[in-house]
């Protein structure tokens, strides 16, 4: 039987996942996971199945943080790329929750060398710039160049990019990482701010995207350097100081959107509607 904790987080953790979905940040792929609050040597994340998909206690399994392997031997089959999820965990013991999208507006700030900014006060946590990792930085020979983070050291690279020392702490310097030609993860104490993040960052990339597009097309030729204005450091802070302190006012939305569609069952949200339940059930 799991305990009752352990259902809650399970619940949350397949509402956000529905959230994710409903938002575009996840797709059939990305995923999300959670520190074990009973185990903090362990974490959840969905099996191999898309985020909109997940409903129940059995989708979820627990794997060590040591190794990414699974606790239960006869576990669904997971993630390749569950190590992302398991050396942010390692590296930082006050991380608690992980998401790692695809996000199609954020991708070309992995590859085409301009530099992601704050361009919204509901961005501030990306701070005054967000670090690109480069994974073909980090192979071996043996290793598949398919851009996948499957393995331990490839992961600990990917941690370690939050981070600007290269010894362990408790919190990472930066909340979000790029990936090239990927996408990008972030990570935070809580699955509420790793999805306010995750949506966020979604949608200052976009803002920026638009004021660049703005910005070209009405200066053409004469226009020098990006021209646009971002927060400041100090600005970034502040702002995110106060906007996390609201993520249940979004949240509380979010919720309301994915428990409204048909398309997403809960069965351990007790304000899944019922139809839908027994639709899936049957």
């Amino acid at each position: 039987m799991v305990a009752a904790n352990l259902t809650q987080l399970f619940g949350t953790l397949i509402t956000a996942s529905h959230i994710l979905h409903f938002h575009g940040v996840l797709d059939a792929y990305g995923h999300l996971s959670v520190r074990n609050p009973n185990n903090a040597s362990t974490f959840f994340m969905s099996r191999n199945e898309a985020p909109a998909l997940m409903a129940s206690a059995s989708d979820i399994v627990e794997y060590h943080i040591s190794d990414a392997s699974p606790v239960e031997p006869n576990a669904p089959r997971g993630f390749i790329e569950r190590y992302i999820h398991s050396e942010i965990f390692k590296r930082f013991s006050a991380i608690n929750s992980v998401v790692h999208s695809h996000s199609p507006p954020v991708i070309p700030f992995t590859i085409s060398g301009v530099p992601m900014k704050p361009s919204i006060h509901l961005a501030g946590f990306l701070g005054k710039e967000v670090p690109v990792f480069n994974i073909a930085d980090h192979y071996n020979a043996t290793d598949s160049q398919d851009l996948l983070v499957r393995t331990i050291p490839l992961g600990a690279a990917l941690a370690a990019e939050f981070s600007n020392k290269n010894s362990l702490q408790a919190e990472p310097d930066h909340l979000v990482v790029l990936m090239r030609s990927h996408g990008f993860t972030t990570c935070a104490d809580n699955i509420k701010l790793a999805v306010m993040q995750a949506i966020y960052t979604q949608t200052d990339a976009t803002v920026q995207s638009t004021a660049l597009t703005i910005r070209n097309t009405y200066l053409g030729s004469k226009n020098e350097g990006d021209g646009v204005v971002y927060l400041t450091a100090q600005q970034a802070k502040d702002s995110w100081a106060i906007d996390a302190g609201t993520v249940e006012r979004p949240w509380d939305l979010w919720v309301h959107e994915v428990e409204s569609s048909d398309l997403y069952v809960n069965m351990l949200d007790p304000n899944q509607t019922t139809p839908a339940a027994l639709n899936f059930v049957s």
